[in-house]
């Protein structure tokens, strides 16, 4: 019998365990790679191959994912045993590559066994874990088109790799000290060293506070001491980062308790084989430093994920910072020849490895809601795993290419959507070159040559204008908050329609303006704009967007007038005041916005929390921080009558004024403000239900990873007896974009 099998079962271990399944049966035949996924012909009693097809779905390796298993009736040979085939070559790649994989618990017994002969190996891998996306050339998955091509095996590991009982059968990134990559420490401006001694150097100077690149699985990371506040501040100003948090690797679950409260789902999370940093509540009295999340009660922390970074961590005792290896708003470095250029500024010393990244990936970030995973950024260890979504066949070969912030891209073809790993905001050239090579790494990967190409409206996108120049394809313009909303139905494997809410910073209207608070009613085709937030005034343009004071001034002059209440946030910014208010009165150089994002700033500087920003959603971010969690009350906003409906952000920024003036706390206004909005939202959806007879809300926009907006919103919800649909698998922010334009492009 041949046997067809699909998903991701290259790279995992699937033909070794295909061979011992095989000679268990006592069957006869062969198994081998193939563009599709794995082929095998098989030959034997009937019982016995009706228990070795019944036994690839239910006994298939950890990291397999079976998709499907076609078979096709075959004449006897009288074959004698069992082969691993070569691969076939030139047929169009259909297979799925598995992301990369946390070490094992089995290669973390070896990394810590001084009998085993790869003790404190720092490459240690098998066909259960290790680098896979991040050093594939090209499919099939074998060992000449992966970045491991240059290492030959030594005889030992050559035996390892030939042996079916062995764990590294066929393994192709298998290797030991011998014969694989070693480590190389580089001093920046004196000659690299080499040698046993490197991990204890790099723990010595990590433990003095020096600030290491390090180069992981997608790219280097700069680390330095989590717990000195020097070190912490060092790399905050040597990296540019004024205020936005780094990322702390801790040595196993434990350490992560001492720091941060751990639920069932976080525990899940942080040991699972993606490894993903995942944000936590703070413990009262951490010893992480100030400087590494400042004012910030949430930590994003991760664990090893390598067999470096395990040895690192055990040597160093204690929290490290690891974040990505860049200067902010640039890509992550990942090619040793671009360290000393774009790192040599920051770092004392470099530890890498000869063993090239194929692909640049950054670490994925994730936290748990209700005990449901939400992705904040999909990256490694989920890349490039294809977006469970509908079964729906989208027909010819698509690409989208995402938006400008948090930029993902995403290809598809059959009933496979291919979301992209995280590329960053696409506004400059590195960061350009990082989307293209991208996009053309997963043409190759997948074999798919786009027919169609969603875009986003916005004219000046560094994406759009990259799709628009495409030549000799279907271009299809994709609204914004249409593309956020559709995103969240294939996340949630639904067709739609729904009533969408999407609240984000900035989204381009079919109408020219700036959305951003918006409900529609749509699904994977169409989209109607039923309601919004009432448009207001930013003056300056995209300062007004990086000042929030500017958006302050103009919500107070739209709901006082000329007799505005005397406040802080116009004393702080008295210099600059009237004369923004003017810009707003007259329209010159202030565009209309309707985003809730905007809102958001606005009431983040009534507040003081945050009259200027150093990092995208910051006051945002801070505003959810300051409120109080336990208070319950309410502002109320009106709602317009009419097509669309309109809803009063003034509303809720005078209550904020008057209750401010009162004298009540600015925590609590704070919360009042989130419960406010989470109850116009409840409303205008159900005057919106009335209209359509839709009773399903779907919440997508970059807006709602405020958790606890989105928590009043989930239950304002469901308390008026609606089903809720939000994000899990794929980003409610603008890193899920490109998957809706996909889906709505492949349905238009």
């Amino acid at each position: 019998m041949s046997v067809r099998v699909e998903g991701v079962v290259q790279g995992v271990g699937f033909r070794p365990f295909v061979h011992r399944l095989a000679k268990r049966l006592m069957l006869c035949g062969h198994v081998g790679n193939h563009a599709d996924g794995v082929f095998a012909e098989v030959e034997g009693t009937r019982d016995a191959v009706r228990a070795f097809l019944r036994a690839l779905r239910e006994e298939a390796p950890p990291l397999a994912v079976v998709e499907s298993v076609r078979t096709t009736e075959l004449p006897p040979t009288g074959a004698n045993g069992f082969t691993i085939a070569a691969s076939p070559q030139g047929a169009e790649a259909n297979t799925l590559i598995s992301a990369d994989s946390a070490t094992c618990d089995a290669c973390l017994r070896e990394l810590a066994d001084p009998a085993d002969r790869r003790y404190r190996y720092p490459f240690i891998n098998c066909t259960h874990c290790g680098p896979r996306f991040t050093i594939v050339r090209g499919v099939p998955y074998d060992r000449p088109f992966t970045t491991m091509a240059g290492f030959a095996m030594c005889a030992d590991c050559a035996a390892e790799y030939a042996d079916p009982a062995d764990r590294r059968f066929h393994a192709q990134p298998v290797c030991c000290t011998a014969c694989g990559p070693r480590l190389r420490l580089d001093l920046l401006g004196s000659d690299p060293r080499f040698g046993q001694d490197l991990l204890a150097e790099a723990v010595r100077r990590l433990r003095a506070g020096q600030i290491l690149a390090i180069k992981g699985l997608g790219g280097f990371h700069l680390a330095t001491d989590a717990t000195d506040p020097t070190a912490a501040a060092t790399l905050r100003a040597r990296k540019h980062r004024e205020d936005k948090p780094f990322a702390v690797m801790v040595a196993d679950l434990a350490a992560v308790r001492e720091l941060c409260e751990v639920g069932d789902g976080d525990a899940e999370l942080l040991t699972s084989r993606r490894r993903p940093i995942v944000l936590l509540p703070k413990r009262p009295g951490t010893p992480i430093a100030d400087a590494v999340a400042p004012g910030n009660r949430r930590l994003g922390v991760m664990l090893p994920y390598t067999p470096l970074h395990h040895l690192l961590l055990a040597d160093v005792g204690r929290p490290i910072v690891l974040t990505s290896g860049n200067v902010s708003d640039e890509p992550i470095v990942y090619r040793d020849e671009d360290v000393a250029d774009r790192l040599g500024g920051i770092a004392d010393a470099v530890l890498t490895h000869d063993r090239p990244i194929h692909i640049r990936t950054d670490d994925s970030v994730a936290r748990t809601f209700r005990g449901t995973v939400q992705l904040q950024r999909r990256s490694r260890g989920y890349v490039p795993e294809a977006a469970a979504g509908l079964d729906v066949d989208v027909g010819r070969h698509v690409l989208a290419c995402g938006a400008e912030l948090k930029n993902t891209f995403c290809l598809a073809k059959g009933r496979r959507m291919f979301l992209s790993h995280h590329i960053g905001d696409l506004e400059n050239v590195e960061t350009l070159r990082s989307f293209t090579e991208g996009i053309e790494h997963f043409r190759a990967l997948f074999d798919i040559d786009p027919e169609v190409v969603a875009y986003d409206l916005h004219p000046e996108y560094l994406s759009t204008k990259y799709a628009l120049d495409l030549p000799d394809v279907v271009l299809v313009g994709v609204q914004h908050h249409h593309a956020h909303i559709a995103s969240c139905l294939v996340d949630n494997r639904e067709p739609g329609p729904v009533l969408g809410v999407a609240f984000d910073g900035t989204g381009y209207g079919t109408d020219g303006t700036i959305w951003g608070g918006e409900f529609l009613v749509a699904d994977l085709a169409t989209f109607q704009r039923l309601g919004h937030l009432e448009p207001v005034p930013m003056p300056g343009g995209a300062a007004a967007i990086t000042q929030p004071w500017r958006m302050a001034a103009a919500y107070l002059d739209l709901a006082y007038g000329d007799d505005p209440p005397e406040l802080d946030v116009a004393r702080r910014n008295a210099g600059r005041w009237r004369a923004v208010r003017s810009m707003a009165r007259s329209g010159v150089n202030a565009p209309t916005t309707s985003s809730a994002g905007r809102l958001f700033d606005a009431v983040a500087a009534l507040l003081g929390v945050r009259d200027t920003i150093n990092y995208e959603g910051q006051a945002a971010i801070e505003l959810e921080q300051h409120a109080d969690p336990a208070e319950r009350g309410v502002y109320a906003a009106a709602i317009a009558d009419g097509d669309p409906l309109r809803v009063s952000g003034e509303d809720l920024v005078r209550a904020c004024v008057d209750d401010l003036c009162a004298g009540v706390p600015s925590t609590v206004v704070a919360a009042r403000f989130h419960n406010g909005v989470s109850d116009v939202i409840a409303r205008v959806c159900a005057r919106l239900r009335q209209r359509t007879g839709v009773n399903v809300v779907a919440l997508s926009g970059g807006v709602f990873q405020n958790l606890l907006l989105l928590g009043v919103t989930v239950d304002a919800l469901q308390q008026r007896g609606f089903r809720v649909l939000v994000h899990s698998r794929v980003p409610t922010n603008d890193g899920g974009i490109s998957l809706g334009q996909a889906v709505i492009a492949a349905h238009s």
